[in-house]
């Protein structure tokens, strides 16, 4: 049986917070293939060191290896670079220890994906890249630096993606714009590329959608406008306070719910204290019971503000799973496009108060075609965004490679 492995920073094991895209590639993949999932000491969603016992522990069927990094405390945080470094040395003397048929890497971290992708090709091992963001525009976005000290603070970083695409012998994108990163923005040519949403897992979302739907009190007369995800720089929380602020006298039961945590969260606290308004913070709850709090939501909110470089979010295959219309604020182009040809929500202006009042006010009244494109929603997540079937095109892609 041919041996893989999966690389990254970023992974929520059993029981974690964050991100589990790896960890159900990890379990798929593992009918076919011996993995070996390698990721860090240090957790990032939740800030803290992983108990490496427990981990040890956990009943998978793949195999574990985590890599000491001594941690940071913010996403965007000159320490996690250096932490970063640390780790993505010990990655390599992971991955020395033992052979490997296909090593299959995230990137972003760039640094972890150049380094993986020299070694591998040094070993004749395949190599695929898995783009998840893009780094560094997204931290680009955040500092606010004239370009030219952009480019002399990030040269590294775009000299790491370039070193790891020309490793790769293959991409997988999370959207067909980060897909087509490595052609559009370095010039690589000729090298198989695939796009697979980072998707949910549909049994999951659902059996947890009904598991809690109890737990979650919402009066019928109610109007549930809910944005779930990080409190941070990227998404447009001012805007939805503030447009909550403006519905409130004439619109007293449109509630905005704000499910997550983040940097900013007090900051978002004192815009909503500035003016009335129905806005809760409802904070992080757990993915299962989110799944419920979606359901349960009239509207859901993709709300980036106008700079920000992110394509189809992890978030997009939960919001979908729960049937309910979206309203869009990201200026993706290739996501705006899905939104209108798909039918399942309305792009706003990402910063335009009014233009998110207006539609709030709109999807209040229109029930019926609110029942349209919550459907349409539906119908696009079985369809493109379940894992159990959309990951088959990265299981074609190892088979291909192999």
């Amino acid at each position: 049986m041919k041996k893989i492995a999966i690389v990254t920073l970023s992974v929520a094991l059993d029981g974690e917070k964050g991100y589990s895209r790896f960890r159900f590639l990890a379990n798929m993949l593992s009918q076919y293939y011996r993995v070996d999932l390698i990721t860090s000491t240090f957790q990032h969603w939740e800030k803290k060191q992983r108990d490496v016992s427990a981990v040890s522990k956990m009943n998978s069927k793949f195999n574990i290896e985590l890599a000491y990094e001594p941690g940071y405390k913010k996403n965007v945080d000159i320490r996690r670079f250096f932490s970063h470094r640390i780790a993505v040395k010990n990655i390599i003397r992971l991955l020395e220890k033992r052979e490997y048929d296909l090593i299959y890497c995230i990137i972003p971290d760039n640094n972890m994906a150049a380094a993986v992708g020299r070694f591998a090709k040094k070993k004749g091992i395949k190599y695929i890249v898995d783009i998840e963001d893009l780094w560094p525009e997204a931290m680009e976005m955040v500092m606010h630096l004239p370009e030219i000290l952009n480019r002399m603070l990030f040269y590294s970083f775009r000299k790491d993606a370039k070193t790891a695409y020309e490793c790769a012998d293959a991409f997988v994108g999370t959207s067909d714009e980060y897909r087509d990163v490595p052609k559009q923005k370095y010039g690589i040519e000729g090298k198989q590329a695939v796009t697979v949403y980072v998707g949910c897992d549909l049994s999951d979302f659902d059996n947890g959608a009904k598991e809690f739907e109890n737990e979650i009190d919402k009066p019928d007369e109610e109007f549930w406008v809910t944005y779930a995800g990080n409190l941070g720089s990227s998404y447009d929380i001012p805007t939805l306070i503030k447009a909550a602020q403006k519905l409130y006298d004439d619109y007293p039961k449109v509630m905005i719910k704000l499910l997550g945590g983040g940097p900013l969260e007090e900051e978002f606290k004192n815009i909503a204290k500035a003016k009335p308004c129905n806005v809760e913070f409802v904070g992080y709850i757990p993915y299962r019971k989110m799944a419920a709090y979606l359901v349960k939501s009239d509207v859901l909110v993709n709300s980036f503000v106008r700079k920000a470089p992110q394509s189809i979010v992890t978030k997009i295959g939960d919001y979908l799973a729960a049937g309910r219309p979206m309203i869009n604020t990201l200026t993706s182009p290739e996501f705006r496009k899905k939104v209108e040809m798909d039918g399942f929500g309305v792009n706003v202006d990402a910063e335009d108060v009014y233009g998110l009042v207006n539609v709030i006010k709109r999807l209040n009244v229109e029930k019926d075609h609110n029942d349209l494109m919550g459907g349409r929603a539906r119908e696009i997540a079985e369809s493109q965004f379940d894992r159990k079937y959309s990951y088959q095109d990265i299981k074609e892609l190892i088979e291909q490679l192999l």
